[in-house]
């Protein structure tokens, strides 16, 4: 259990919510016109609605601020620095996915950066996991969602030649 004050860990919450936040809105500025373009697109029987996008990813991103404040909380533990540089760097590459599909339609590059995002999603829970069981728990469901982005991307990247 961290022994951080109860203030220090309230901002610490809402600073990594923001941070959070703070990503996912420069990666949804690459996709203002994501619902039209989405729509054009030949995908799979399977892929979900548009609309099923920004209440899942709303969640995801809830869920992983949580889990990074889980892990920041425990001040001192072994290779805090590591896991929450590779939380960072995840965020990053999330951020990026959007503006390679959506706003530079870039399949082939694309693809390739969900496939390292779900690597350092995996690495980020193994780390994670070290440290808070919880945290790892918490990105779980992101790691499955992007498990489905990954084939989704790929899906729509091979069947859309002209767009992508």
């Amino acid at each position: 259990m961290s022994n951080r004050s109860t203030l220090s860990q309230t901002v610490g919450l809402a600073v990594w919510l923001a941070a959070v936040a703070a990503v996912a809105a420069f990666g949804a500025l690459a996709s203002v016109d994501a619902p039209t373009f989405y729509a054009q697109l030949v995908r799979p029987a399977w892929a979900p609605p548009a609309g099923a996008f920004g209440p899942v990813w709303s969640v995801l991103y809830l869920l992983m601020g949580i889990a990074a404040w889980l892990v920041w909380r425990e001040r001192g533990a072994h290779k805090l620095g590591t896991a929450l540089t590779l939380f960072l760097v995840q965020l990053g590459a999330n951020a990026l996915w959007s503006w390679l599909f959506f706003a530079w339609r870039q399949g082939a590059l694309a693809f390739f950066d969900v496939l390292v995002l779900l690597a350092l999603i995996a690495l980020t829970i193994v780390f994670f996991w070290r440290i808070s069981r919880w945290a790892a728990a918490l990105m779980l469901p992101y790691f499955a969602w992007v498990c489905i982005a990954s084939a989704l991307t790929w899906s729509v990247w091979r069947n859309n030649p002209g767009l992508l």
